[in-house]
């Protein structure tokens, strides 16, 4: 391999930390009970801004990783060794959310084994061996294997629902295929509001991972292609086609759904990922004036796992002893509605959070687990 690599990919960070101050946002609300309604999650089949945030989370991942696994191999390293350097990587980002469970009662036999983190190592570490030993083909024909095992299961496999009636394709809480499989394999070690049902349950990881293979594959071909407004223009392109497909998918075939991430949800939420890209592409990587608009989230993406760890871990130190509720009663007290307070309160800790990254950033600690 001949071609050199660009330095950086200056959109990527920016995208990278738009979704991660995204989650932090929806994750922190002052008022779970007060949020306005592009805050929550959608309540079974469609989508919110709440439910972008997460896949473009992976994408960026899958992005990171195309861009990482290129320079190493293309360096030389050996192939095995890379791949468990990355399998060792997911390993502790899962052990990091196992904790987070855990963490402050540390009740092995209740904890939730799922999560966000988990979603994430479970992600690479499927999609490791296919970027690592693979190109496009290996990556698309991945996809396709993930999205077929998913769908025939999901579609096809008759499985007993938390009342006992037996059934296939009924994609409703708790009677799919994906929360059966968890309630069989995970047993109590389940989301404790739903009980039946895991929003990152195992079967829904499948298609989660094409999301970061999506991501992957974009990674890659803006290695290849120079920073031009054409460049931009292709990324916009292809993901107003991939949100239509996905919407058409979402009418045909599977509905939209994140908690059973499915397929139509997946290549919706991609389509919107390029979108996206395609704006901090063309304002970073060509035009060159949003490096220093959007350097608060250049600054967020550079240690973006970690400071989503770090805040699942601030978040439930405020809520031991009430200092959550001491610091959110003065937001509280504001002429302001309960959805505006939650509101602010949340944006106060996002906030706080970026400081974190701000002095990380400055100091150039760039944690990688």
């Amino acid at each position: 391999m001949s071609a050199e690599l660009p330095a950086r990919i200056a959109s990527l960070d920016a995208f990278r930390g738009f979704a991660i101050a995204s989650m932090v946002l929806v994750n922190n609300p002052g008022d779970w009970g007060h949020l306005h309604a592009p805050l929550e999650h959608a309540r079974w089949n469609g989508w919110t801004f709440t439910d972008t945030v997460f896949p473009f989370f992976l994408f960026a991942a899958g992005m990171a990783m195309a861009v990482s696994l290129d320079r190493r191999l293309r360096a030389g390293d050996d192939r095995a060794k890379l791949l468990a350097t990355v399998l060792r990587r997911a390993l502790v980002i899962f052990a990091v959310g196992l904790f987070l469970n855990l963490f402050p009662s540390f009740h092995p036999g209740t904890v939730r084994i799922p999560g966000v983190l988990q979603r994430i190592a479970l992600c690479i570490a499927i999609a490791s061996p296919v970027v690592i030993y693979g190109r496009t083909r290996a990556a698309v024909l991945a996809m396709a294997a993930l999205t077929a095992v998913y769908a025939i299961s999901m579609l096809f496999v008759a499985v007993p629902g938390p009342d006992g009636v037996v059934a296939a394709g009924m994609l409703e809480p708790g009677r799919d295929f994906g929360a059966w499989l968890d309630r069989t394999v995970l047993g109590g070690h389940l989301w404790s509001q739903s009980k039946t049902w895991d929003p990152e349950g195992l079967a829904s990881t499948l298609p989660a991972a094409c999301s970061l293979l999506f991501g992957v594959l974009a990674g890659r071909w803006l290695l290849r292609r120079p920073g031009t407004l054409a460049t931009s223009l292709r990324l916009l392109v292809v993901g107003l086609v991939a949100f239509a497909i996905g919407t058409l998918l979402g009418a045909v075939f599977m509905p939209i759904n994140k908690n059973l991430w499915t397929p139509s949800y997946c290549v919706l939420m991609t389509g919107l990922a390029l979108v996206l890209l395609a704006f901090f592409h063309a304002t970073m990587d060509v035009l060159a004036f949003g490096r220093k608009l959007f350097l608060p989230l250049t600054i967020y993406g550079m240690n973006a796992l970690f400071v989503f760890a770090f805040s699942g871990l601030v978040a439930r130190l405020l809520i031991m002893g009430d200092t959550k509720r001491v610091l959110y009663a003065p937001i509280q007290s504001l002429a302001i509605s309960p959805e505006n307070a939650s509101l602010l309160f949340a944006i106060a800790f996002d906030l706080a959070m970026f400081a974190v990254a701000w002095f990380l950033w400055k100091r150039r600690w760039f944690i990688r687990a």
